[in-house]
């Protein structure tokens, strides 16, 4: 066997690999410049999961700062974002940490028809539920109106 002569550069790390192959641009929405994400943490679907039906603002933070990789959502708000806009800016980035190079004009066009991403994550409004029991302090059941019957009488058919 003979020695090597020359001396053999050591391996990169997985993490400085990945950290080159991942840096990517950046893009400054509504004044706050975020990552435009290159891949989708595999925490950000189980969070996905875990938090679609929640209503707290945080959650949604927590859900936007998975994704950009900053906490960006409360400085969003301050500048006056929108619903339509936030749902486009999702749908956007959402295309973009799945690969696809998605233009944010494409992406709005998306959110008018229905099909955006940013749905999923927008803040719902209150169900029906809520409603109700924000509007009836009781929470019981309401009082009948009269002691009369409500239903219709049935009627013999002209065979």
């Amino acid at each position: 066997m003979t020695a090597r002569k020359t001396p053999v550069a050591a391996e990169q790390s997985w993490d400085d690999f990945w950290t080159e192959v991942s840096r990517g641009r950046t893009e400054v929405i509504r004044g706050i410049t975020v990552q435009v994400p290159s891949d989708v943490p595999l925490i950000l679907e189980r969070r996905i999961n875990e938090l679609q039906d929640s209503e707290n603002e945080d959650d949604i933070a927590e859900l936007i700062s998975l994704l950009f990789g900053t906490d960006c959502m409360e400085q969003w708000r301050q500048a006056g974002i929108g619903l339509r806009e936030f749902q486009t800016i999702l749908t956007w980035g959402i295309a973009q940490a799945g690969g696809k190079d998605l233009s944010f004009a494409a992406a709005y066009e998306l959110v008018q028809k229905g099909d955006g991403a940013g749905k999923a994550l927008a803040p719902k409004p209150p169900s029906r539920a809520v409603r109700r029991s924000q509007s009836a302090g009781t929470g019981g059941r309401s009082k009948p109106t009269s002691n009369g019957s409500t239903t219709s009488a049935r009627r013999k058919s002209r065979t």
